[in-house]
This record gives structure tokens, sequence and C-alpha cells, in this order.
């Protein structure tokens, strides 16, 4: 996730069933992961995984 200074990450949560639908959006690439997680975490326990599996797709993305 290097070279864009003002690189964001967006956050959208979507509840489903007993269940949350967490995505990480990148503001530049527009990549976009998303994560399952119980309605009990913690939402910064959500954000950090799902913001972990953006930076590994990103990293894929500038590998190629």
């Amino acid at each position: 996730m290097a070279g864009h200074s003002d690189r964001k990450v967006y956050f959208e949560y979507v509840p489903i069933g007993p269940q949350i639908k967490v995505s990480a959006i990148d503001s530049v690439t527009k990549a976009e992961v998303s994560i399952i997680a119980p309605r009990s975490a913690m939402r910064k326990d959500m954000e950090t995984l799902a913001l972990r599996k953006l930076k590994r797709a990103l990293e894929r993305l500038e590998a190629k």
C-alpha cells in the first residue's frame, strides 16, 4: 500500500443474521475484500482483520 499519500480505506458493515460482513475498500485501486465475523466481535478487531486481508490483496496486485 505504498506510493499514495492520499490513500484511504473505507469499511462497510452489513449485518447477516448473527454475523456481520465487514468489507474493506481501498480508495486508490478500488480493491475490496470482505470478512465475516460474529456480531459480538469488537469493531476494532474486525477492522484490523479486514485491513490485513486488504493489504495482502494489494501486495498480490502489486507483484503482478
